[in-house]
C-alpha cells in the first residue's frame, strides 16, 4: 500500500490514478493530522509527501512530517516531491531520512520509476541477511564471473550489489584505484533486467570541460564549426541500458549541474538542439575520491552526492582482503598461460608468501600488472619470489626531473597549443595521426585548430 500526502486534490487523485493503472494500491491524505493518523493504524510500503502544506514555502511543515513518520514507521521508503527550485530543501529531507525525492513537474514515466525502485529496494531491505555469506551461495543466485575472491568484506560487497542488481536504484562504487569498481558495475549491468541493453562506459576524468556537453548530450549539425553531421551521446547510446560514470568525482561545478538536470529529469537537450529529449538509463557512478569531503569543501554538489548514492557500495582494498591474494594470482596466472601459450605456469610457495605480504598500493591492478611483467621476463614455468622482485622493481619510478614549465609561465591554453604544435611539427602535419597522439578525434583536433589559431 502507498500512501500520498499532498494538500492539493488535483495532485493525490492524479497520482492515486497513475498508480492504480501501474497496479499499485494507494490511499490518501491532505494533511499532515492526517497522515499520522492513517500512519498510526496501518503500514505502508511506500510514501510520496508533499513539502509544503501551507503558504508557507521553507519546507518546515514538511520535514518535520518526515521525522514524525521516521519515528512511527522507521523502516519506510519515503520519497519527497519538490519543486525544481526547492532542491537544497529535499537535500535536507534525504537527510533526515527520506530515500529519494522527484521535482515537479514530474513525467508520469520518471515518477513511477522512482516508486517500483524504492519498492524494490525495500523488498532487498526486508530480505532476511544472511549470516555467513558463502561464494558459492552468490554463484548460484548471480553473475559474478569476472570477480575473483571470497573475503568475507569482497562478499558482503557482491551480495548487496547482486540484490541491488535487479532494481534501477542509482548506485555509487567508492574505493581506490584498482579495486574493480569498473568489473563491480559490469556485474550489476549483467544480473539486471538491464543486461540485454547497452553498456555504456565513460571516463569523466578524460572528458575537458569544453567539450562535456558534445560528449555527454550529443550535438546537432551545424552546433558548432566542424559539426557537420548529428552526434549521438553517450546518454542516448546507453538509452534502454547502463551508464557507468567513472571518475565522478573529477567533474567539474558547471559540468555537475547538467549532469544532476539529466540524472534528475531524465532529459537532455543536445548542443545545438532546443528540442528536449528523454532517456531511459540507469545510473553507475565510481569514484577513488571523498565526495563527502568534496562536498563540505564546496567542490561538490551535495544534491548531486545524494541523487548518485542511493546505494553507496565500497571496494575494500587488496591489503584489506590478503586471503584473496592466492585467488587471484592463480587467477591471472591461468588467463596468461592461455594468452601467452604457456599452460604450466605455477608459483612457488615462497612466490605465493611474498605476493601475500606486498601490501600492492595499486591493489588488484598493480597484482595483475607485476604477474604479467613476471610471465614476460622468465620463460621458466615455476615462478618464484626473485622473479617478482625483479618485475616489481622495473615499474615506472617518478622521474627526479620536472620537465614542466614553471608554474606561472604557462596559462593551460598555451601548453595545449604547444604541444598541438609539437605534435604536428614530429607528424609531418599528419591530422589523423596528430589526433590519436593527443587523444582527440579529428573534430575536436579541427576545434582547438581554430580556437588557437593553427593553420593545419
Amino acid at each position: 500500500m502507498i500512501l500520498i500526502i499532498d494538500d492539493d486534490f488535483s495532485v493525490t487523485a492524479s497520482l492515486a490514478l497513475l498508480l492504480k493503472q501501474a497496479g499499485f494500491a494507494a490511499q490518501s491524505a491532505a494533511s499532515p493530522q492526517e497522515a499520522l493518523q492513517k500512519l498510526a493504524h496501518e503500514k505502508f510500503d511506500l510514501i510520496l509527501q508533499d513539502m509544503n502544506f501551507s503558504r508557507r514555502t521553507s519546507g518546515e511543515e514538511g520535514l518535520a512530517l518526515l521525522k514524525e513518520i521516521k519515528q512511527l514507521q522507521p523502516h519506510a521508503r519515503i520519497i519527497l516531491i519538490t519543486a525544481w527550485g526547492s532542491i537544497e530543501l529535499a537535500v535536507k529531507g534525504v537527510q533526515a531520512g527520506a530515500s529519494d525525492f522527484i521535482t515537479k513537474p514530474w513525467s508520469n514515466a520518471q515518477l513511477l520509476q522512482a516508486v517500483k525502485t524504492a519498492l524494490r529496494l525495500s523488498a532487498v531491505s526486508a530480505e532476511p541477511v544472511q549470516t555467513a555469506i558463502t561464494r558459492e551461495a552468490l554463484d548460484t543466485q548471480h553473475d559474478f564471473s569476472n570477480l575473483v575472491g571470497r573475503a568475507p568484506n569482497f562478499l558482503r560487497v557482491l551480495d548487496l550489489a547482486g540484490r541491488v542488481s535487479a532494481t534501477d536504484a542509482s548506485v555509487l562504487i567508492t574505493g581506490e584505484s584498482g579495486t574493480g569498481k569498473e568489473l563491480i558495475a559490469e556485474a550489476i549491468h549483467r544480473n539486471s533486467e538491464r543486461k540485454t541493453g547497452p553498456f555504456i562506459k565513460v571516463n569523466l576524468g578524460g572528458i575537458s570541460a569544453t567539450l562535456f556537453e558534445s560528449e555527454m548530450f550529443g550535438h546537432v549539425k551545424g552546433a558548432f564549426t566542424d559539426a557537420r553531421y548529428d552526434r549521438k551521446g553517450r546518454f542516448e547510446l546507453a538509452d534502454g541500458g547502463t551508464i557507468f560514470l567513472d571518475e565522478i568525482g573529477d567533474l567539474d561545478l558547471s559540468a555537475q549541474v547538467k549532469m544532476l538536470r539529466v540524472l534528475q529529469d531524465r532529459t537532455y537537450e543536445p548542443l545545438g538542439s532546443s528540442r528536449s529529449r528523454t532517456v531511459d538509463v540507469r545510473v553507475i557512478s565510481a569514484t577513488n575520491r571523498n565526495l563527502a569531503e568534496m562536498v563540505s569543501r564546496g567542490e561538490f554538489r551535495e544534491d548531486l552526492l545524494y541523487r548518485l548514492n542511493l546505494i553507496a557500495l565500497h571496494a575494500p582494498p587488496l591489503r584489506e582482503r590478503v586471503e584473496d591474494i592466492a585467488l587471484l594470482a592463480q587467477h591471472f596466472l591461468q588467463n596468461l598461460g592461455k594468452v601467452y601459450r604457456r599452460p604450466n605456469l605455477i608459483l612457488s610457495a615462497k612466490a605465493l608468501q611474498w605476493l601475500q605480504q606486498h601490501t600492492w598500493p595499486g591493489n588488484v591492478r598493480q597484482l595483475r600488472h607485476v604477474i604479467e611483467r613476471t610471465v614476460l621476463l622468465h620463460s621458466k614455468d615455476v615462478l618464484d619470489a626473485a622473479d617478482f622482485v625483479q618485475a616489481l622493481t622495473m615499474q615506472p619510478a617518478a622521474s627526479d626531473k620536472d620537465t614542466l614549465p614553471a608554474v606561472g609561465s604557462m596559462t593551460l591554453d598555451d601548453v595545449e597549443k604547444a604541444m598541438i604544435e609539437k605534435a604536428m611539427k614530429h607528424h609531418g602535419g599528419n591530422i589523423s595521426k596528430v589526433a590519436e597522439a593527443l587523444g582527440l578525434s579529428r573534430a575536436a583536433l579541427y576545434r582547438r585548430f581554430e580556437k588557437f589559431g593553427i593553420t593545419p
